[in-house]
């Protein structure tokens, strides 16, 4: 068994682990389960690899995004190590192959959705595999206060009573405290080893404009800081509207998102990598297993719902630990129209239970069938076929994913695929009878050698043509001629969303929506919009101390890099006063009240004199008062 280090070296060519990587490898190694809190950037996914390869056993990684799973397969691939991943564009054929494969040892790690591991045929097969280690990605999943809370991880300790000796390693990017107690009750692993690093990120400048005009205060920043940048934005029509912009401006700008065909994302996407286009303009389905450390600016035009979601984005600039810089931007009514977007998100039941049998209808789904099945789903048809409104539908249709009930998957980059379903007797036989197809049939072998005897290989009908230097459609009838004669399983690239069902289709009447748990996901949804709206407006504190608070980092001190605290050198101490009495009022319109001292834990690098007296100033103009229990609060009568 290879040493971890060595493992490291050959694998990814590193001579070192990075800060917070080796304890949770070493304690995944022994055995125990093990929980990781590592910022976006400091390499979760090697910390679950490592030790999965030395043990010589199989992995199973569940992951909620096929787009997360597509890109760690292919990376994994490209470093010469064996991955396959499950999700609900492959045939039952290609299922079957790929759980083939992993208990005969030729797969180290195998990539599931949550709500694969719940299927009768992946638990028979699962019995018979010598895994090694269970990985959990994006853990803040299972947890009901999680900000992508999918009730199907609460069934991972089931499945896991199957591998009950096997070691569990929960990954994340952003927990907070009470997230971090929820994924180890639910996961079911209490005693579990618990590895956080700081959160905090000294080498990114945070801050927040609230400006008249964005396309100037982007341009801005865009001509003063060099480099690669992205821009997030909410629509996908926006994606395109500023890279057009940009790029009049004179600066090489591309738009991302998830409705574009696989062949566009991978080539802007590639472009922005090698540097050909500086700005990605692009909705959040941009940035998820994309590898470039030199980000030098992410900046948001649209705020996201969540300070969890914000972190993880802005985090993806400055990777390589030099200067970079998260810039959020905002119109007063931006803030209006997100914190009344959460009621969006939670449509009336009657239209969730018309939409749920608007989908059955669409897709013929009989009552008690369609368990795990997949659809492809083009929203705009359907809601023309049943004369829906668009974005009530969409919300709806998110809403029972959210309850566990579907999953809809946007568009991906999905390649052809094709497996022999011949030995090479038979592949000689079958050339000897059809001589015409012998040059085609050497040459497809040639490509993708023995592996296509035994699994699905990606095909490229594209490459396959300019080798044999005949037109793309040949190849496309070449290959159909083979699966035609059950030579070959081909599978076609498919590109429209997909519906995926994760439970047996109910009476629309009688479906099980628990409205307590609604309610309570909706109020916490609607605190998350809230501290978002808190971060972008608050007049005076440190941005990074904003961040890690909310993460329940207390020991934490300035940045000194961001909006506020360059402004607050600018100022000076005695210019600091207002802002240290402004951010004080903030406080206690949030906290109600608090003592002096928690109040002096907010400026940990403020001298005690400019507090005091910013302090004191306040309860001289009975601005505050303090309460029987010597608590400071608002004087209301005061306001």
């Amino acid at each position: 068994m290879a040493g971890i280090h060595e493992i490291l070296q050959q694998y990814w060519g590193y001579t070192a682990f990075r800060p917070g990587q080796e304890e949770p490898i070493r304690s995944a190694l022994a055995g125990n389960d093990t929980l990781l809190l590592l910022p976006t950037g400091g390499g979760k996914s090697i910390c679950f690899q490592v030790p999965a390869l030395a043990s010589g056993k199989l992995c199973i990684v569940v992951t909620p995004l096929i787009a997360l799973m597509k890109d760690q397969v292919d990376q994994l691939k490209k470093r010469g190590i064996r991955a396959a991943a499950l999700h609900s564009a492959l045939t039952h054929r290609e299922i079957d192959v790929v759980l083939d494969n992993c208990i005969y040892g030729q797969v180290s790690f195998l990539y599931v959705s949550p709500e694969r591991l719940g299927t009768e045929l992946m638990r028979e097969r699962t019995k018979k595999m010598k895994i090694g280690l269970l990985a959990i990605d994006e853990a803040h999943c299972i947890s009901q206060w999680g900000y992508d809370f999918r009730p199907s991880y609460l069934k991972i300790p089931e499945f896991r009573s199957l591998i009950p000796d096997v070691p569990v390693m929960a990954v994340t990017a952003s927990a907070t405290r009470e997230v971090q107690a929820d994924i180890l009750e639910k996961l079911g692993i209490p005693q579990a080893n618990v590895f956080r690093r700081t959160f905090a990120r000294p080498n990114l400048s945070y801050s927040v404009f609230k400006t008249e005009s964005k396309e100037a205060q982007l341009l801005k920043l865009l001509s003063g800081v060099a480099g690669s940048a992205i821009v997030y934005v909410r629509t996908r029509k926006r994606t395109g509207l500023i890279a057009a912009w940009l790029t009049k401006q004179g600066i090489a700008a591309a738009a991302y998102h998830a409705g574009l065909s696989p062949t566009d994302r991978a080539g802007r996407q590639q472009a922005w990598i090698s540097g050909q286009v500086r700005v990605m303009v692009a909705t959040n389905a941009f940035g998820m297993g994309i590898d470039k450390a030199n980000v030098r600016v992410v900046a948001h035009w649209d705020l996201p719902e969540s300070l969890e979601a914000y972190y993880q984005e802005a985090g993806r600039a400055g990777r390589d630990g030099l200067k970079a810089f998260a810039v959020a931007l905002y119109y007063e009514d931006d803030l209006t129209r997100l914190q009344a977007s959460v009621q969006q998100k939670y449509p009336e039941t009657d239209f969730v239970k018309r939409i749920y049998q608007a989908l059955a209808n669409y897709f013929r789904i009989p009552i008690g069938g369609g368990n795990l099945e997949s659809f492809g789903f083009e929203l705009d048809r359907f809601c023309t076929t049943y004369n829906l409104p668009r974005t009530e539908t969409f919300h709806a249709v998110r809403f029972l994913e959210q309850e566990g009930f579907l999953a809809l998957n946007e568009a991906f980059n999905d390649s052809s695929r094709a497996i022999l379903l011949v030995d090479k007797t038979g592949l000689y036989e079958f050339q000897l009878k059809n001589y015409h197809y012998d040059t085609f049939i050497k040459r497809l072998m040639r490509f993708y050698g023995g592996e296509i005897f035994t699994q699905y290989v990606n095909l490229s009908e594209e490459a396959l043509a300019r080798s044999l230097k005949c037109p793309v459609a040949d190849v496309y009838k070449g290959l159909e001629f083979l699966s035609s004669r059950n030579i070959i399983d081909y599978r076609m690239k498919q590109e429209m969303p997909r519906i995926q069902l994760l439970t047996p289709r109910y009476e629309a009447d009688r479906l099980p929506i628990q409205a307590y748990a609604v309610k309570k996901r909706q109020e916490k949804d609607t605190a998350k919009i809230d501290a978002v709206v808190d971060y972008a407006r608050h007049p005076a504190q440190c941005r990074s101390i904003m961040l890690l608070q909310y993460f329940d980092e207390q020991d934490v001190s300035y940045c000194g890099i961001c909006d506020h605290c360059i402004q607050r050198k600018k100022n000076g101490p005695d210019h600091s006063r207002p802002q240290i009495a402004a951010a004080i009022r903030e406080h206690l319109l949030k906290h109600s009240k608090a003592s002096p001292n928690e109040l002096r834990l907010l400026f940990p690098e403020t001298e005690l004199s400019d507090f005091s007296a910013a302090l004191h100033l306040l309860v001289e103009k009975e601005t505050l008062i303090y309460d029987h229990t010597g608590y400071l609060q608002l004087n209301v009568s005061n306001q």
